[in-house]
């Protein structure tokens, strides 16, 4: 079953002071398959990351955006406007470095913004993109994460399907929902609409993040989920970063999650 699924970490996991090639290379000697990067404005820094994927075979899967500081779901026009030209930056550097995916966190509830309103404005603007996406072939990815929104998986479930595009899709987190919910549930509900993956464990009693396998995420059950929803792709692990050791052990406990443990 390990041909099912792909080991990936995101970029700034990896030590920091070496070039790309020295940092792709090290991805690749201690075992992991993939590259989450984040949107890179410069050019000349474009190419040089997209040649050392190149060079050592380690393909850059996604272009981790986020959406914190400019969310769709802002009431102005002018925060709005800035988030939709950074999105469109993210996709056009997703189709230089060889991804096809850019992970977008859709909306941010707070007490400036009605939950009711960050669903409406979200879709709004997210569908102003889907062009864009189309023609660069990039899917928008949406995350569920700690931003008091989407809840429930009925709910993503719903919110994804609601733009009836292929290039609007889910990137599941599974330490991120067990604040509120089960993983192997959300990935059940979900389904195929899950087209990429981040590895986080979560303790509920002190609410923390933990390493892979040390916390309460139940990952046989998320395995078998994943198996049953019939996903394929990349597993990026979204951790702190480390040295070799720390990274040929981090890639070691995803194989485990992949083999069943």
């Amino acid at each position: 079953m390990s041909n099912r699924w792909k080991k990936a970490l995101i970029l700034s996991m990896l030590p920091e002071g070496q070039g790309y090639v020295e940092r792709f290379r090290l991805a690749a000697e201690v075992g992991f398959e993939g590259i989450e990067a984040p949107p890179i404005s410069n050019p000349k820094e474009r190419r040089k990351l997209r040649a050392a994927s190149e060079a050592t075979g380690v393909p850059i899967h996604s272009i981790i955006y986020g959406g914190w500081h400019a969310p769709l779901s802002s009431a102005d026009p002018r925060v709005v406007e800035q988030g939709l030209a950074e999105v469109r930056a993210a996709m056009e550097c997703a189709r230089d470095l060889g991804a096809d995916t850019v992970l977008l966190v859709p909306a941010v509830v707070n007490e400036n913004t009605r939950y009711a309103d960050a669903y409406t404005r979200s879709q709004q603007h997210i569908r102003k993109l889907l062009p864009h996406a189309e023609r660069l072939k990039v899917v928008i990815a949406v995350e569920n994460v700690w931003n008091n929104f989407l809840l429930s998986p009925l709910e993503f479930a719903r919110y994804i399907d609601e733009f009836r595009s292929p290039w609007v899709k889910a990137y599941f987190d599974v330490g991120n929902v067990l604040a509120y919910g089960w993983s192997e549930d959300w990935i059940r509900t979900l389904g195929k609409r899950i087209h990429r993956v981040h590895l986080k464990d979560f303790r509920r009693g002190p609410r923390q993040f933990v390493n892979l396998l040390e916390g309460d995420v139940n990952w046989r059950e998320v395995r078998r989920a994943l198996e049953e929803v019939g996903y394929t792709g990349y597993l990026t692990a979204e951790l702190g970063g480390g040295d070799r050791d720390y990274l040929r052990d981090l890639a070691q406990r995803i194989e485990r999650i992949i083999q069943g443990l």
